[in-house]
């Protein structure tokens, strides 16, 4: 018996380890959300569900589109969908709290869009850097399209909103799932720990995203995200 016990590899112990922390990482994310899920969001009352509540979120996201958040009222929203102020008030408790849920539809088009891409059936690096390029261009689509939107970014960033610290969340996971896949199958290495290596990925990509970086850096942004896809690729390999 203690023959065989010293014959186990120590790189088999090593992925052990490393998917235990994964699961642990991916098991405190997913206690995260449910934390901020347990009760009605900031800012939102009334059932979850309700179709008024999703209309006065697309009346909210056309007039944060056509005026932008910061010139938009409460009143705005509640004449363009023919309902009283405090009606609206039932729903949510603040402008911040209708910013806050268009915020989170804006981000969450973009985390669609990276899931898609974890899911492919290529290599780990192939979808490592194409998260970049999705990441890049999803957000420049939504700085250069859709300016006004892209305010209420600028604003949840700047005021730590709910949605911002969900989708650094939702990206971190992304990112846990290719790195572990990664290193199982050789294409990344194993001697840092790994939600060190992920949260790192999760710090340069915030080049991608960062409504601020994207104003200051928006002429060569994609050349920096390749750039910065190429030397995360190379830290990772084996």
């Amino acid at each position: 018996m203690d023959a065989d016990r010293q014959t186990s590899h120590p790189g088999e112990s090593r992925v052990g380890v490393e998917r235990a922390i994964l699961a642990y990482g991916a098991a405190m994310t997913d206690k995260s959300h449910k934390n901020r899920s347990s009760d009605s969001p900031r800012g939102r009352r009334g059932p979850a569900e309700h179709e008024r509540r999703e209309q006065i979120v697309n009346a909210a996201n056309e007039h944060f589109r056509r005026y932008g958040y910061n010139k938009t009222t409460v009143a705005d929203l509640a004449r363009a969908i023919g309902l009283s102020t405090a009606y609206i008030y039932k729903f949510f408790d603040s402008k911040q709290a209708i910013g806050e849920a268009a915020c989170a539809e804006s981000l969450g088009g973009i985390i669609d869009a990276l899931k898609k891409i974890v899911g492919q059936k290529k290599s780990a690096a192939e979808r490592l850097r194409a998260m970049y390029q999705c990441l890049t261009r999803e957000s420049a689509a939504l700085f250069f399209n859709e300016r006004k939107l892209h305010e209420i970014v600028i604003t949840a960033c700047s005021e730590a909103w709910r949605p911002v610290a969900d989708h650094e969340d939702a990206m971190l996971g992304l990112i846990r799932e290719l790195v572990a896949e990664g290193r199982e199958k050789g294409e990344f290495e194993r001697k840092t720990p790994i939600e060190e290596t992920c949260r790192a990925i999760l710090q340069t990509m915030e080049l991608c995203w960062n409504p601020r970086l994207l104003e200051r850096h928006f002429d060569d942004l994609e050349e920096r995200a390749a750039a910065m896809a190429n030397l995360v690729l190379r830290s990772l390999a084996p």
